[in-house]
């Protein structure tokens, strides 16, 4: 036994595993509570089955786990993805399954404008790849829309400023879907008001607008992160009415820019694009309808006088029916000898048709069939005829050829006969040796057998002096011990039996004294002994 296995256990108190993990716990959650922490994300897994997010934080010299829960990560304004730094607040604890510590984040911000610009550039990137910026899907915006939905806060100075240049320009029917333009929320409900007003009926109760203009005044790049999410940008790219996008001023540039049907630098812009300048309209519109004006005017004059030229050189009625008429009396004087031509034509046509029809007439057709049917009666005959003596004189050949057959296997199963009968009486006599050669082969060995049984039974063994001894049931005595005083024995030597009665005691057995022997001889059956 090893020597230290019985010192004392001394005075350091003893913990459970859960017990030291549970003091772990508290020391460290209380030690640190909450904590900002700046690292690079590594190793980044989704909302998994649970809801939850999993990744770690990590600079050039260590790591620390994190986790974002369910309800958290659905309210986070910046979304955590591979590779990005950020900045992360919440509460560092521990986790006794894996005995580690993580932090449970709150929030996440990303850390400084470069890593902003990151994020927006491959969110760009991957937006792109998928065809949302295609020149080929954006549309024209019309020239002179009846309704325009505008997307905006209606507090801020977006709206006035959208206003009173339309009503500068052109008034139209506006509709104002108010939203929040910075915060958490601002990004769901930008897009939900464009596929708000997408899903608006043609002809209803609200009318349809015909272009939308999202809108914003100026902001930094954190204000406007909300025209940067994917909802909104997807939103964008998948509106069915134009859409025209006018957030911030003019050196601002967000992600719903790519996907806008139209860009326009700032708000203003935007109402100067959808519509145009009235009076402008106007004049333009006066302009057209005085030279249509005058394009008519002339080209009624221009027709008018064609029309004079083209009468003026049209002939009179009189000559104009002089060659039908013509025409028409020549065709009369060629009318008559052309019937009388066409029906001789006809007449012979028709005699022609009489005598085809006679010559295909029934009864000439049933005289042929008639004469040909005799013809094939005589060949049927002659036919019948022939094979009938065909077939006698091929039965004669076969019959004959049965005969020779006939004799010829007659005469070869003769000789069959003959040769096998020859053959039976040779293999008698070899089975009749063989027999006798067996049976004196198994005589021998049978004798052989019978000496050998001979010299191992018991017969042999008392012809040698020795004796057998049995009780009144025939039982064999193999110990003195089984030999009772007075008890009647038999005793068989090789040549016959005698009766013996015990007397005496102990272990030795006392010489027999017969006291009526009768010799049997051998084989007979036990006789009296007295």
């Amino acid at each position: 036994m090893n020597s230290e296995s019985t010192l004392p256990a001394g005075n350091a108190p003893e913990w459970s595993v859960s017990d030291l993990s549970g003091a772990l716990k508290r020391t460290i959650e209380d030690a640190f509570g909450y904590v900002r922490v700046r690292g690079e994300i590594s190793g980044y897994r989704g909302p998994v089955a649970s809801g939850h997010v999993y990744f770690s934080l990590k600079d050039t010299n260590a790591k620390i786990d994190a986790v974002i829960w369910k309800g958290v990560f659905g309210r986070l304004k910046t979304r955590p993805q591979e590779g990005l730094e950020v900045i992360a607040t919440g509460k560092i604890t521990t986790f006794a399954g894996k005995s580690s510590y993580q932090i449970v984040i709150d929030s996440l911000e990303p850390a400084g404008i470069g890593a902003l610009m990151a994020l927006l550039e491959e969110r760009r990137r991957k937006l792109a790849a998928e065809g949302l910026f295609a020149e080929e899907r954006k549309q024209l915006i019309p020239y002179l829309p009846r309704v325009i939905g505008v997307v905006t806060s209606p507090t801020g100075a977006v709206i006035r400023d959208i206003l009173h240049r339309l009503e500068d320009r052109f008034p139209r029917h506006v509709l104002v879907w108010p939203v929040r333009v910075q915060g958490e929320t601002s990004a769901a409900e930008v897009a939900n008001a464009i596929a708000g007003f997408n899903a608006l009926p043609a002809g209803g109760r609200i009318p349809r607008p015909d272009v939308i203009i999202v809108a914003r005044g100026g902001g930094s790049l954190e204000d406007l992160m909300g025209f940067n999410e994917e909802i909104v940008v997807r939103a964008a790219a998948a509106s069915a009415i134009p859409l025209v996008s006018a957030v911030g001023h003019e050196t601002d540039t967000t992600l719903i820019d790519f996907a806008a049907d139209l860009r326009c630098p700032t708000p203003t812009g935007a109402a100067e694009k959808v519509v145009p300048v009235r009076s402008e309209l106007m004049a333009l519109v006066a302009d057209l309808a005085r030279r249509h004006g005058g394009a008519m005017r002339r080209l009624s004059d221009r027709r008018r006088s064609d029309l004079r030229a083209l009468a003026r050189a049209l002939p009179g009625p009189e000559a104009v029916l002089s060659g039908p008429r013509q025409r028409l009396d020549l065709a009369a004087t060629r009318l008559a000898p052309a019937l009388a031509r066409n029906a001789r034509a006809h007449e012979q046509a028709l005699l022609n048709l009489s005598r085809r029809l006679e010559a295909r007439s029934p009864r000439v057709a049933l005289a042929g069939l008639r004469e040909k049917l005799n013809g094939f009666a005589r060949g049927l005959a002659a036919a019948r005829g022939n094979a009938i003596a065909s077939e006698r004189a091929r039965i004669a050949h076969v019959r004959d050829r049965l005969a020779t057959l006939e004799m010829r296997a007659r005469n070869a199963f003769g000789q069959s006969l003959g040769r096998r009968r020859e053959r039976g009486i040779q293999l008698g006599d070899r089975a009749t040796r063989a027999f006798a050669q067996g049976v004196h082969r198994r005589g021998d060995r049978l004798g052989s057998l019978w000496a050998l049984i001979r010299s191992l039974g018991p017969e042999a063994v008392l012809g040698r002096g020795y004796a057998l001894v049995r009780d009144e049931g025939g039982a064999l005595l193999r110990s003195v011990a089984q030999a009772q005083p007075g008890q009647a024995l038999t005793v068989q030597l090789s040549d016959g039996r005698f009766g013996a009665v015990v007397s005496g005691g102990g272990g030795t057995a006392p010489k027999p004294a017969p006291r009526a022997v009768r010799k049997e001889p051998s084989g007979s059956g036990q006789g009296d002994l007295f």
